[in-house]
């Protein structure tokens, strides 16, 4: 795993930084200092004795690499001006500063800015051997020109202590390179805000400690928000580390975690040495070597809270001002570390989806001419979810219309590869009986009121306060501030695709789709493998369905409304052929016996035809009933007359057994 640098080099140069200095004075003191401290900060940095090839002409390769050096320190000492190869080396680097594309900056060791400028004092003794040079017009010109420049003089900076001056120079080079390096991707949508959002929160002038948060569902743009925020402020620490795929890494192998503490260590203290014995010595190591330096650090897709004890246990492990950003589907994971601050990554919208996928299919911010409606087929289809444009935009760029039309109807039926694979990550991690909750929701309670679903999930032996908790602190649900529970299209189609797998439908264990279960019942293929049953909007003859039930022996949720079956005091019949259907359907329903399984836990039948249930449903396990715009006028065949039980709504609920 790389270490993330402070500045990616503009596309231009070869190096961020070429050092100017004469040997003896400098080069094993303050050049050396100061030559380390840049590369620390990841600043690629050019030192002849440190960069040139044996074998090659020094003058040559020194000239190219000054060309190829967007910044230039000249460090200026008693010796400089001695050298006439530092005083060409001058020259061109002066020549190369008066173009828009580099700069330089002069540092005073030991002289004063006017003897450079005048070339006195001990600068003008050690020039004074070259007077009668016929270069020395032009070494002059250079050595007043860098004087003027705006640099450190070291007896006026930070009190003359050589380090703290050199932390200046260093700093001042980490905010010019960011002014050219740091920008957000122009194929990044949306990000200025959600990255501004996440920088107010952090609050970088802060001298506390701070870790937050970033949740939300996988390819959602977790990761991608956490990389442009890095991006934005490594810059202003001394020490940082993106810490890519942690819960891929750790779960991996044994010694994931630790090669997880290594590579923090190595990337905060530049020293790729490191050799972490096992995770708890991984865990001290930690907290007394990286407490020097103010550090960012970005734990990128945790999902286990000792990921988060063994990579950033404790604020007392870090130097004040340090921050610590953590991307995760998991809430919880974050609420069990102390983390404060939680955002959530919102989805793109219809404006910004269109943005991103016009950039991924026809390079530019707007669909071509003729594209502009399947483009918006597309983006509905992947609601928002940037990993699902990307893809998506990628594999239609180049295509052409046919090819688009096929793409998409495939979708209804062929979910896209890669982001089932990044959403079941997050189904795969669950215990079992909040995998069963999360597929309830998917293929049948999806749009449910909280309280509703809770009453459903609870009938059938679940305990949903909690599991809707956890499911919704994994982004697998929300709740909106209607109480109603929510999902991702992209989730829903998932879960349904994990019921539909390898299977028949007649040997699901949920139905939803209305031909499928029409199918089923009317050609009685029903099975023991049905346990929840969601039937709306069909007009199946309710004897079929009934006798379609039979064989449903481990039926324990069915929640059932047809068109025809609606015949309370709401049903409008609009001509005369409805009319006679309603009469004739009344006549056979006084003809048939109807027919539930008793495993049956939770009934729901909007405008249930029979006037009592049957009798052989012995309703032992029914714990919820619900009889909307119903036709029954007892519970059972001589039992007690619904009137006596009833709401007004023509409804009655957690009714047992009878």
């Amino acid at each position: 795993m790389a270490s993330s640098s402070t500045s990616s080099i503009h596309k231009s140069f070869t190096y961020d930084v070429f050092l100017s200095f004469g040997g003896k004075d400098t080069r094993t003191n303050f050049v050396d200092h100061l030559y380390h401290a840049l590369q620390d900060r990841n600043i690629r940095t050019y030192k002849d004795d440190e960069e040139i090839n044996k074998g090659n002409r020094i003058n040559d390769e020194l000239m190219e690499s000054i060309e190829a050096s967007k910044y230039f320190i000249i460090v200026f000492s008693k010796s400089y001006a001695s050298s006439s190869w530092c005083l060409d080396e001058l020259v061109k680097v002066m020549d190369c500063h008066k173009t828009t594309k580099h700069t330089a900056y002069p540092v005073f060791y030991d002289v004063e800015p006017t003897e450079v400028r005048k070339q006195s004092g001990e600068v003008g003794e050690a020039f004074a051997r070259h007077e009668k040079e016929e270069a020395a017009g032009k070494w002059r010109k250079a050595l007043k020109e860098a004087a003027d420049l705006a640099g450190w003089e070291l007896k006026n900076t930070a009190g003359g202590h050589e380090a703290k001056c050199i932390r200046q120079i260093v700093e001042k080079v980490s905010l010019e390179l960011r002014s050219i390096n740091v920008h957000i991707d122009k194929n990044l949508v949306g990000m200025e805000t959600r990255v501004n959002d996440i920088l107010s929160s952090l609050e970088t002038a802060s001298d506390d400690v701070r870790m937050i948060g970033i949740k939300g569902i996988g390819g959602g743009g977790k990761t991608t928000l956490a990389r442009a925020v890095f991006n934005n402020i490594s810059y202003q620490f001394e020490g940082k580390s993106f810490v890519d795929k942690v819960r891929e890494v750790s779960n991996a192998s044994s010694s994931g975690l630790k090669l997880l503490q290594n590579q923090i260590l190595s990337n905060v203290l530049n020293n790729h040495g490191n050799n972490v014995g096992s995770v708890s010595e991984g865990k001290n190591m930690m907290s007394w070597m990286i407490g020097g330096k103010k550090s960012l650090i970005v734990l990128d897709d945790v999902d286990h809270v000792e990921q988060l004890e063994a990579l950033a246990g404790d604020p007392s492990w870090f130097k004040p001002g340090s921050r610590i950003i953590i991307t995760t589907r998991d809430e919880q994971v974050l609420i069990a570390h102390g983390v404060k601050s939680i955002h959530n990554v919102n989805l793109l919208s219809e404006e910004e989806a269109i943005w991103l996928f016009s950039r991924h299919a026809f390079g530019k911010e707007i669909p071509i001419e003729g594209y502009k409606e399947l483009s918006g087929q597309v983006v509905c289809y992947a609601a928002g979810l940037p990993l699902t444009i990307k893809v998506l935009g990628s594999f239609l760029c180049g295509k052409s219309k046919l090819e688009w039309k096929e793409a998409l109807a495939r979708l209804e039926t062929i979910p896209l590869k890669e982001t089932q694979k990044k959403l079941e990550l997050s189904y795969t991690s669950l215990d079992d009986d909040y995998k069963e909750m999360f597929l309830d929701v998917a293929t049948i309670l999806k749009g449910w009121t909280k309280h509703s679903t809770i009453e459903a999930l609870e009938s059938c032996g679940f305990h949903p306060r909690i599991g809707l908790r956890v499911l919704e602190q994994k982004s697998l649900i929300t709740v909106d501030n209607y109480e109603c529970i929510g999902m991702h299209d992209h989730l829903e189609e998932m879960g349904r695709n994990i019921v539909r797998s390898s299977h028949p439908p007649n040997k699901h264990s949920r139905l939803w789709d209305r031909k499928e279960i029409e199918d089923i019942l009317a050609n009685d293929l029903g099975t023991e493998a049905t346990r929840c049953i969601k039937f709306c909007g069909g007009r199946l003859d309710p004897e079929i369905f009934m006798k379609g039930l039979r064989k449903m022996n481990e039926l324990r949720f069915l929640d059932a409304e047809a068109r025809e079956w609606n015949r309370g005091i709401n049903k409008l019949i609009p001509n005369f052929l409805d009319a006679l259907e309603f009469l004739c359907c009344d006549w056979k329903l006084n003809k048939f016996s109807p027919h539930f399984p008793n495993s049956l836990q939770y009934l729901r039948w909007n405008g249930y035809p029979f006037r009592s249930l049957p009798k052989t449903f012995h309703a032992n396990n029914l714990v919820s009933l619900c009889m909307d715009f119903s036709d029954i006028v007892q519970l059972w065949e001589g039992g007690e007359r619904k009137a006596e039980f009833l709401t007004s709504s023509n409804s009655f609920n957690s009714v047992g057994q009878s």
